[in-house]
C-alpha cells in the first residue's frame, strides 16, 4: 500500500513487505506487514500470482482532461483485469483528487467508498443518510477525473428492485465500469457497524436479477457486484446461501461483508468457485482480519478493497495542519508538498502545454496605454485597484500579530518550522516614491507570492532566514532586511523580518 517506506525485497517463496511509516502518532492499519509488489509485475509463487500496482514515478503522469476512456471500455478494461491472472488491490477514493492520486500511484482500478464519500461530501457517517443523487454526482465527477475503471458504492439500490433499476442505470450514465449492491434494510449503513439487518433471501435475489436486467436495457456490460451483509445480520451459513443464489441469478463478482476469521473467508472463497470474490480490508479495527495480498489470494480471493486508508490519513493530516495553524505556524515544509509539487498533481503544466494550441496571435493588439494592476490590487481578494497613494491605507495584515509560546527550538526539526512561520513584511515603493504595497505574510507564503510580485520568482528565502541573524530565543531578529533592491520596471522591493 501507498502507506509504506522502504521496501524489503522478496525473492522467490520470501515474503517482502513494508513496514508503516512512522510519525507521532502511530497509524497502524494492521497487525501484518502490508505487501507491496514490484511495478506491473507478477510475483510468482506455487500456486500464486499477484498483480500489483506501479509505483508513483518521479514526475507523475497527471491528466487535466477528464477520463481517456469511454464507459464501455473501462467496462472491459475491468473485466480483463477479473480473467488476469493474480489479485488485484483496489484503494477506495472519496472525490476526484483522490482518485487521480489512486491512478497516479499506479493501481489499475479503484472503488468508491459510501463510508469516505458520506464523510467527505456530507461530513455525516455512513447511516444512510446521503442519497442517490449524490452519489451518482460524485461518481462522476470522480470517473471524469481519471482513465482507471471505478466500482462504485451503490448501497442499497436505494429502494426496491425498481429503484435498483434506476440506480445502476444511474451509475451507468456516471462511467462507473462496475457497481456494488447489498442486501441491508433502509437505512443502510457500514457493515462493520451494530444493528446490521437484512432484506429477506427472495428480495435479495429479485434486486440482483433487477440490476441485471436494467443493464441488459442499457446496452452496458456493467459489473454487478453483488453483497450480503447477513454473515452479522444472521449468520455465516446465511451468508454463504445468498452468495450462491446472487452467482446463480447472474453476478458477476461475490462480497460477504464483515466476514470474522479466516475460516470464514475460506468457506465463502469455496462457494461457486468460478465466480471471482472481493475481500473488503477495514482498515483500524473492524471485524474481518486485515491480510496481505498473497495470504488473500491463497483463500481464493480476486480482487481486494481499502476502504478508509486514504480518508483515514488525510482526517489525521488536516489535523495536524490545523494545529499548525492554530499556533501561529504554517505547517513545516517536510508534512506537506511543495506548490510546484501540488501543481504538478493537479495537472497545471499539462494544462498550460494543452493551452498553447490553442493561443491566438491578434496582430491588432497592443500593450501601448496599458498599464499593470498595482500589486496590491493583485493581491486583494475583490481585485480592484486600490486608488489610494497613502502607505497607511496600502497596509494589508494577511497574518495578524502572534505571540509564539512554548517553542521547542532544541529541535532541528522545530527550529526549521519556527523559522518557516516567521512574519515577513513586503514592501514596495514605485520610481515616483509612491508606497504600491505593505504586507505582511506568514514566511512560507513567500513563494506563492512570486506570482503577484515577479521580482520575488527564485528567491530562497529559508536560506536568507537561516543566514539572518538570530535572537536569544533562537529565531531571526526582528526588523531584519532579508532583501532589498529595484526590480526591471524600478520598483524598490523590501523583505524585512516582523
Amino acid at each position: 500500500m501507498e502507506m509504506g517506506c522502504n521496501p524489503i525485497v522478496r525473492n522467490s517463496g520470501i515474503n517482502f513487505s513494508i513496514p508503516i511509516c512512522p510519525r507521532h502518532r502511530s497509524f497502524t492499519l494492521s497487525p501484518h506487514p502490508i505487501q507491496i509488489l514490484a511495478p506491473t509485475v507478477l510475483v510468482h509463487q506455487p500456486q500464486l500470482l499477484v498483480s500489483s500496482p506501479s509505483p508513483s514515478p518521479l514526475i507523475p503522469k497527471t491528466s487535466y482532461s477528464t477520463s481517456s476512456i469511454t464507459s464501455d471500455s473501462s467496462v472491459k478494461a475491468l473485466r480483463l483485469l477479473l480473467e488476469s491472472p493474480g489479485i488485484h488491490q483496489g484503494p477506495a477514493c472519496f472525490d476526484a483528487l483522490s482518485a487521480k492520486l489512486i491512478e497516479r500511484a499506479g493501481f489499475r482500478f479503484c472503488f468508491t467508498s459510501g463510508f469516505s464519500v458520506s464523510a467527505a461530501r456530507l461530513g455525516l457517517p455512513d447511516v444512510g443518510l446521503i442519497s442517490y443523487g449524490e452519489m451518482v454526482d460524485q461518481g462522476s465527477l470522480i470517473t471524469q477525473a481519471v482513465s482507471i475503471p471505478v466500482i462504485g458504492d451503490g448501497d442499497n439500490g436505494y429502494g426496491n428492485a425498481m429503484n435498483v433499476k434506476r440506480t445502476v442505470k444511474g451509475f451507468i450514465k456516471a462511467g462507473f465500469a462496475g457497481i456494488i449492491l447489498e442486501d441491508q434494510v433502509a437505512p443502510k449503513a457500514c457493515g462493520h457497524t451494530q444493528g446490521r439487518k437484512v432484506v429477506s433471501r427472495d428480495e435479495a435475489v429479485m434486486k440482483i436479477k433487477a440490476a441485471i436486467d436494467a443493464r441488459k436495457e442499457s446496452g452496458s456490460d456493467i459489473v454487478i457486484v453483488a453483497r450480503t451483509d447477513s454473515r452479522q445480520a444472521v449468520s455465516l451459513e446465511e451468508a454463504l446461501w445468498r452468495s450462491r443464489a446472487f452467482a446463480d441469478a447472474g453476478a458477476d463478482v461475490l462480497f460477504i461483508d464483515a466476514l470474522a476469521s479466516r475460516e470464514e473467508m475460506k468457506a465463502f472463497c469455496e462457494v461457486s468457485p468460478f465466480v471471482p470474490k472481493m475481500a473488503n480490508m477495514l482498515e483500524g479495527g473492524g471485524k474481518t482480519p486485515i491480510l496481505n495480498p498473497v495470504e488473500l489470494e491463497e483463500l481464493g480471493f480476486k480482487i481486494i478493497s481499502y476502504p478508509l486508508s486514504l480518508i483515514g490519513v488525510s482526517i489525521w493530516a488536516m489535523e495536524d495542519a490545523l494545529a499548525a495553524i492554530k499556533g501561529g505556524r504554517v505547517p513545516p515544509p517536510g508534512s506537506l508538498p511543495s506548490f510546484d509539487e501540488i501543481k504538478e498533481t493537479l495537472g497545471f503544466n499539462k494544462y498550460y502545454e494543452e493551452e498553447k494550441k490553442y493561443m491566438v496571435n491578434n496582430s491588432q493588439s497592443s500593450t501601448a496605454g496599458y498599464s499593470s494592476p498595482t500589486y496590491a490590487a493583485r493581491i486583494s481578494r475583490g481585485g480592484y485597484e486600490q486608488k489610494s497613494t497613502k502607505a497607511e491605507e496600502q497596509i494589508i495584515d494577511l497574518l495578524p500579530p502572534v505571540v509564539y509560546d512554548n517553542i521547542n527550538t532544541n529541535s532541528s526539526r522545530d527550529r526549521m518550522s519556527w523559522i518557516w512561520s516567521r512574519t515577513l513584511r513586503i514592501k514596495i515603493t514605485g520610481k515616483d516614491g509612491l508606497q504600491k504595497l505593505d504586507v505582511r505574510i506568514p514566511a512560507g507564503f513567500l513563494e506563492g507570492m512570486s506570482r503577484i510580485i515577479p521580482g520575488l520568482a527564485g528567491v530562497n528565502i529559508m536560506e536568507m532566514l537561516e543566514d539572518a541573524p538570530i535572537d536569544a530565543d533562537g529565531s531571526p531578529q526582528s526588523g531584519k532586511i532579508l532583501l532589498d533592491f529595484n526590480d526591471a520596471v524600478g520598483d524598490r522591493i523590501q523583505v524585512l523580518v516582523e
